[in-house]
């Protein structure tokens, strides 16, 4: 049976090339027989974090909003890929906002893989450091989480130009092999 995988993908611009990674990344997990699905931050109704403290008390956040919703996914989830454009060497707010909102059940995302998915005009793998470590920083907070591979998409500055990119490729193969 396959794994449950469940991609984030951060991007506000639905059809933007981190986004098209994560379809790429979805296909693969599809053909290998996983049951995987993509959620977009951009369309769900996610608020800040307040630093209310109440989640530490009652594991359940205060906001009502579409994060319950995505909570409950992430739990569920075998597999976590986390997807961003990369803006000014760092992830975007969309995808930011959602990581502080994870508090709630952080000490109960146990046991995952996880899979970064970064996008970025920059053509150079290594200025993408402060991003994938943005990610690192969170899995780390996380208990027994493998890191199981990133995909750079570098080089891609308006939508659709990472379709020539063997980053393409790379997410699909990740996908089939989660």
């Amino acid at each position: 049976m396959g794994k449950n995988v469940l991609i984030v993908s951060g991007s506000p611009r639905k059809g933007g090339n981190s986004d098209l990674l994560c379809d790429q990344f979805l296909a693969g997990a599809h053909e290998a027989g996983h049951r995987a699905e993509k959620l977009r931050v951009a369309e769900l109704r996610i608020n800040f974090c307040t630093g209310c403290g109440t989640c530490v008390k009652t594991g359940r956040c205060a906001q009502k909003d579409d994060m319950a919703g995505a909570l409950e996914k992430l739990l569920a989830a075998d597999v976590i890929v986390l997807a961003t454009p990369v803006y000014f060497y760092a992830m975007c707010g969309q995808m930011k906002t959602f990581i502080d909102r994870i508090c709630p059940v952080y000490t109960r995302l146990t046991g995952k893989d996880a899979y970064f998915i970064l996008a970025a005009a920059d053509p150079d793998t290594a200025a993408m450091a402060r991003t994938v470590e943005g990610f690192r920083g969170f899995t780390s907070c996380l208990t027994d989480v493998r890191e199981r591979g990133v995909v750079y998409g570098v080089g891609a500055w308006a939508a659709g130009e990472i379709k020539t990119s063997p980053a393409m490729r790379q997410a699909f193969e990740m996908g089939r092999n989660a």
